[in-house]
């Protein structure tokens, strides 16, 4: 049976992910519902979708006037953000987001996991295949709420991966990245280094830095921990 689109549906198609948390559900603050979720970034020059968009949004605020009526405001706010502007906390928004249209869809943690598939539509079992900065096709439904503020939120349907990208923020090198290739003088395993030798001291790092490199990372659009 296939899915029945809703006007406050909007299937985007080769969009590039960030901010991907699809293995753990967290919450914005403490008390709030918790969510998987990822920031999505639609280039401008993508007007069809750019009007998909609108449209379901416009139909999602519809839908808020005909349960609230006059409560809901002229021009409600919603998730969508100018990538070329600022963040709600005023910052500006990383390299990636410019010349995007950028907004963060959840899913509830009561309704997840998020289903990824390939392009066969088979599940993406690894959790290396899935990362901030692929590029996918993605069901969106445009949501009106009404709780301390009013506005238009974005709900995450399941994920399509189309297409590997250059990993967004957080990815650990390789050990060969690292290293580079065995260094011939190095002593093999089981063999130790001869008497005069050089020693080496660990790199002296401050508690204050040490710490700040330990930090999790904040998606500035949503607030959660990455």
């Amino acid at each position: 049976m296939s899915y029945q689109m809703r006007p406050s549906d909007v299937l985007l198609r080769n969009v590039r992910l960030s901010y991907v948390r699809f293995d753990k559900a967290v919450s914005r603050n403490p008390g709030q519902e918790k969510k998987y979720s990822c920031t999505i970034l639609v280039p401008k020059t993508d007007l069809a979708q750019k009007q998909a968009i609108d449209s379901a949004i416009s139909a999602a605020i519809a839908i808020g006037r005909e349960k609230y009526g006059s409560a809901v405001p002229p021009k409600p706010k919603t998730v969508v953000w100018d990538g070329d502007g600022y963040t709600q906390s005023g910052k500006e928004f990383g390299p990636e987001a410019k010349g995007h249209w950028v907004f963060t869809a959840g899913l509830s943690e009561a309704r997840g996991p998020v289903q990824v598939v390939d392009l066969s539509r088979n599940p993406i079992l690894s959790p290396s295949e899935i990362y901030s900065g692929m590029y996918a096709n993605v069901l969106v439904n445009f949501y009106f709420y009404k709780n301390e503020s009013v506005g238009v939120g974005a709900g995450l349907g399941p994920v399509q991966k189309v297409a590997d990208g250059e990993p967004l923020g957080g990815t650990l090198p390789s050990a060969d990245d690292v290293f580079g290739a065995p260094d011939a003088t190095a002593p093999m395993a089981g063999q130790t280094y001869a008497a005069g030798a050089p020693t080496y001291a660990q790199p002296n790092v401050s508690p204050a830095v040490a710490a700040a490199a330990m930090q999790p990372q904040i998606n500035p659009l949503t607030g959660a921990p990455m």
